[in-house]
């Protein structure tokens, strides 16, 4: 099918902090304070933008760094490229940094650009409707208020709603359970035996630190995963000097990472992948047991399901205190789990390391557009969005890390959405607009296009269960291209893939 086609004629510049705000004074709302929520309102001050309210269900700005603080949190994707290409951080102290460090960068973003005066905490959006007559969308707010807003930028992500599992039983269970996104610091594993179930991104990071702390680990794996090592020494005082002396040594890693991802499309390169499974067998060698070792080996390609990074989880199982169970789990008991062979493990405490709903996104919450349409049926076959950002229906609505924008860094990702959404946020002050809405016809046709380009990364379709796909089958959170594609797909405003009516009465009030 090709490129789609585009008529371009509105410019979403990268530099918009000389663009002069005119026409309507719009009231916006930001749905979360993470990386998506806290960029957006740096952008929209820096655009001349300031009657915006951030609306964050936690106590503090980071989200999912806020909420996911279980032991050994860290991002898989360097810190150089996980960080605001406005905002040069010179302090971290490793390559792949840790969720506390991560936090404290986005504290300092959100201190430093004006953004904490604008937020409103403790303040969950349960519901937005958007009002026909009025022009405007309405938010209700799990304590009772309600915010109107002329514009609502939606940066909920992926990582959002954490669902507890399916398990036959698990209300039944006495001892204590804890959710890996929601971590309880105040319980004391020393020396207790501890179950984790679930063995991909956050049970990865968890079972290497709490097994040198606890009694005896067990660990359900139900599908073996490809965990590579990575090169994660922490800095030198003589490195953390050079860099501190002289940022751009930062800047020139981060563009060194950039290309080295951009460049390189690991999903798209047979070479590559094959690569990456001789890096993950050899890593395996560290296993000593050959039969733990051929339940860890994993059975399907590299890259059909999330890639995982860790230097200790493998020899993790070379400890005397940790069992790997593979045999399926039939239910959980009272006092812990039986699995399919007739085995009951007596836990004092169970880790869920189950991950997200990740495939909700903005009908994590109920929201309802034009005509009374529910984002939830007009996602029956899964979400969809132009560019990821806009989906046809929902005026002046935009959303963040919205559907198949995953790869890469997901922060430099943002920072392209923001620029395409600040972009829209002028049009529609700047000529007096009472809302924009994306065209049905033209959502679809980029969707048939990223969805064909979905079809042509192979390791997607080996057959694996994982967090990108809906029930249906379809892939709604990958993007199949690299960053630089997405930036040139989200540089202009196609205005002619938009409704667009200007503003009349009764105004939104």
């Amino acid at each position: 099918m090709g490129k789609p086609a585009t008529e371009t004629t509105h410019s979403a510049a990268a530099d918009v902090d000389d663009v002069e705000v005119g026409g309507r004074d719009l009231r916006i709302a930001i749905i979360g304070a993470g990386p998506g929520g806290l960029c957006a309102a740096i952008r929209l001050r820096q655009s001349g933008f300031e009657n915006f309210t951030v609306l964050e269900k936690s106590s503090g700005v980071g989200g999912t760094w806020y909420h996911n603080r279980y032991p050994g949190c860290a991002c898989d994707i360097p810190a150089e490229l996980y960080s605001f290409s406005f905002e040069v951080n010179t302090e971290w102290s490793r390559p792949f940094a840790r969720q506390p460090e991560i936090l404290r960068y986005m504290e300092h973003c959100a201190d430093k650009y004006g953004v904490l005066d604008h937020c409103r905490f403790n303040e969950a959006v349960q519901a937005a409707r958007w009002d026909d007559d009025a022009a405007c969308w309405t938010l209700s707010l799990e304590s009772g208020t309600e915010v109107t807003a002329d514009v609502v930028i939606s940066a909920l992500g992926m990582f959002n709603d954490v669902p507890m599992p399916d398990i036959e039983g698990l209300r039944a269970f006495e001892g204590t359970v804890i959710h890996s996104a929601r971590w309880n610091w105040d319980h004391d594993l020393s020396g207790e035996t501890v179950g984790i179930i679930g063995s991909a991104a956050s049970a990865v990071q968890i079972a290497p630190e709490i097994a040198k702390e606890v009694g005896r680990l067990h660990v359900f794996q139900r599908t073996a995963n490809w965990v590579l090592p990575k090169e994660d020494d922490p800095y030198t005082a003589e490195e953390l000097d050079a860099r501190r002396a002289d940022p751009g040594i930062v800047v020139a890693r981060r563009e060194e990472l950039f290309n080295q991802v951009d460049t390189g499309m690991a999903f798209k390169s047979a070479k590559v992948r094959a690569g990456m499974e001789d890096t993950g067998l050899e890593a395996l060698e560290a296993v000593s047991d050959p039969e733990i070792r051929a339940k860890l080996t994993p059975d399907h390609p590299w890259g059909c399901k999330r890639p995982l990074f860790h230097n200790e989880y493998y020899t993790t199982f070379n400890r005397p205190n940790v069992e790997l169970v593979t045999d399926p789990i039939e239910r959980i008991t009272p006092r812990g789990v039986l699995t399919g062979d007739g085995t009951e493990r007596v836990l004092d405490t169970m880790v869920l390391a189950t991950g997200f709903a990740t495939t909700k996104y903005l009908s994590a919450i109920e929201v309802s557009g034009r005509d009374g349409l529910n984002i939830a049926d007009a996602w029956n076959d899964g979400a969809t969005a132009y560019r990821g950002v806009t989906t046809s229906g929902f005026p002046n609505l935009f959303m963040l890390y919205g559907p198949n924008t995953n790869n890469g860094s997901i922060i430099t990702m943002i920072e392209y959405q923001v620029e395409y959404v600040v972009a829209h946020i002028q049009r529609i002050a700047a000529q007096r607009l009472a809302w924009v809405d994306v065209r049905a016809e033209p959502m679809a046709r980029y969707n048939d296009w990223v969805q064909e380009g979905i079809a042509g990364v192979e390791p997607w379709h080996g057959g694996c269960n994982g967090y990108y796909r809906t029930p249906s089958g379809r892939i709604v959170t990958q993007w199949p291209h690299n960053m630089t594609t997405f930036k040139n797909q989200t540089s202009t405003i196609d205005e002619t893939a938009y409704e667009s009516v200007a503003l009349g009465t009764p105004e939104c009030v």
